[in-house]
């Protein structure tokens, strides 16, 4: 039963950190976001994500972002600085053509900083993506 469900995985869409400035809290933030590189529009985005390291894990949160159009983005969540040396996982899934996708992404320990930052397709921005 379950090995005949296909869910093919996502292409042309990235979780990206990016590193901009938070009028709430007067500083420099890192923001993720999720990127839609396809030359069509994703319907019912979720995105849930998690971090851990060797003795500590966040809480699971998920993300519900609606529509995301062709070459756009939307902003998924703040990420603090105390949990950038956890192992943060981002888990898509939406739908596109008829088909569910789903696609896992992860930033490495430590791997969200500025020495890392490259240029992000579609946003005019610099920042870091997600393997």
């Amino acid at each position: 039963m379950r090995k005949d469900i296909e869910i093919p995985i996502a292409k042309n869409v990235h979780i990206a950190a990016i590193k901009e400035w938070d009028q709430d809290f007067l500083s420099q933030t890192w923001n993720v976001y999720l990127i839609n590189n396809r030359e069509d529009t994703i319907d019912a985005v979720l995105v849930m994500s998690r971090g851990n390291s060797e003795d500590r894990k966040t809480s699971t949160l998920r993300h519900g972002l609606g529509s995301i159009a062709s070459k756009k983005s939307a902003k998924v969540e703040y990420i603090a600085e105390d949990v950038l040396g956890f192992t943060n996982e981002y888990m898509l899934t939406f739908f596109a053509d008829g088909r569910l996708f789903e696609r896992n992404f992860i930033f490495s320990p430590h791997s969200i900083s500025e020495d890392n930052i490259v240029p992000l397709p579609v946003l005019d921005a610099e920042g870091i993506l997600a393997e």
